[in-house]
């Protein structure tokens, strides 16, 4: 699986959200800057996040690690 696979079905699974990915095929890095977090705890936003890429985190997946942001959070600490 590449970057710009799980970058896009984030996007498709949580419109108007920000991604960036980065990985070398089985380990990736995403950060998410979405509207949709907005009232959600942390292990709430990386639930979505995960219901969203739905069978590719138990096949084609192997580690993900996951920054969640709602715009607010995102624009303090960028």
């Amino acid at each position: 699986m590449e970057p710009d696979e799980i970058k896009s079905i984030i996007e498709h699974g949580l419109p108007g959200s920000v991604v960036d990915v980065k990985g070398d095929g089985t380990h990736f890095e995403a950060t998410i800057v979405s509207v949709k977090f907005r009232g959600m705890d942390l292990v709430e936003q990386h639930q979505a996040v995960y219901k969203t890429l739905g069978d590719a985190m138990k096949e084609r997946i192997h580690a993900l690690s996951l920054k969640t942001y709602t715009p607010e959070q995102w624009e303090k600490i960028k």
